[in-house]
């Protein structure tokens, strides 16, 4: 069973957002990094770019496939995850301590069409 933690918002593309403030720290769920299996590299945004709601915002490719990443929420790149360059593999080792971006978050009343970790659970077993 994937890891699926309490206090975050979950997207049905699998995408977490961690909202700390006015600041969201997006990345993948453990869900879907054991989906992809051994992730080698993340395709990431630059800092000042625009990301919207329910809209491509980079990749994550793995020995795998190759997965589009979906923005759960409207904002501005604040921060890339610079770490996840040289190690991609971190996110398989835990995909909620290594986010990928971190925005700011526009619109809070976005997260209302994410889901809580009971519904994420939910779907996840569908």
């Amino acid at each position: 069973m994937a890891k699926v933690l309490e206090g975050l918002y979950y997207s049905e593309s699998h995408e977490y957002v961690r909202v700390e403030g006015e600041y969201g720290f997006i990345g993948i769920t453990d869900y879907a990094q054991n989906a992809l299996g051994n992730v080698v590299y993340v395709d990431m945004p630059d800092v000042d770019d625009e990301v919207t709601a329910g809209e491509e915002f980079g990749a994550v490719e793995s020995v795998k496939a190759a997965s589009d990443l979906m923005s759960p929420v409207t904002g501005v790149v604040v921060e890339v995850n610079e770490a996840l360059d040289d190690q991609p593999e971190l996110i398989n080792q835990d995909a909620y301590a290594n986010w990928i971006i971190k925005v700011t978050i526009n619109d809070k009343a976005e997260l209302d069409n994410l889901m809580d970790a009971k519904a994420y659970a939910q779907f996840c077993e569908k």
